[in-house]
């Protein structure tokens, strides 16, 4: 680019900014509602109109070509994840709490029903805590027991039921 194409580029930017820059901010806050994310936009808006000024582009109505791209950058910006600030939640009411009441009562009742396993008789005993304390699937306790899946699983089905019972009477 010579440097009097780009000082031609730089004079119609100019110019464009400065017939259309007020109504792009005006249009760009009735759309978002944010002033400071309105003013972004419509920076974004000329930013992307140079690059593509620079590249070579040609724009028949500039008018046209900004509203064209500040409304691509406002919908894009609506389809974003909006990240609230932390400061900004507590500013609004926000108090956050960490309440691990109900995750220390399921901690202490797995404890009390593991505990529990010891009263089942021996043949139950040894699958559930394979499956249950060792986290070992079906085919693994077959294999370790000699049992065929199917025997297993009615073992764990019958030592949890017996398990239910001992727990809902402890």
């Amino acid at each position: 680019m010579t440097p009097k194409q780009e000082k031609q580029r730089q004079t119609v930017l100019t110019r464009a900014h400065h017939d259309f820059g007020n109504g792009l901010n005006r249009f760009s806050f009735s759309k978002t509602g944010d002033y400071t994310l309105s003013k972004d936009l419509v920076q974004d808006t000329f930013m992307k109109t140079w690059s593509y000024l620079v590249r070579g582009g040609k724009i028949d109505v500039m008018k046209a070509f900004l509203y064209h791209i500040l409304n691509d950058l406002i919908v894009d910006e609506y389809r974003k994840h909006k990240v609230a600030s932390l400061d900004v939640l507590l500013e609004k009411g926000f108090e956050p709490s960490a309440d691990h009441s109900g995750r220390i009562l399921n901690i202490l009742d797995g404890k009390a029903a593991f505990l529990l396993i010891q009263r089942l008789p021996e043949k139950y005993q040894k699958v559930m805590r394979m499956r249950y304390g060792k986290t070992l699937s079906l085919k693994e306790i077959s294999l370790i027991t000699g049992q065929s899946k199917n025997t297993v699983a009615v073992q764990l089905h019958r030592g949890l039921e017996k398990l239910k019972l001992l727990y809902d009477s402890a």
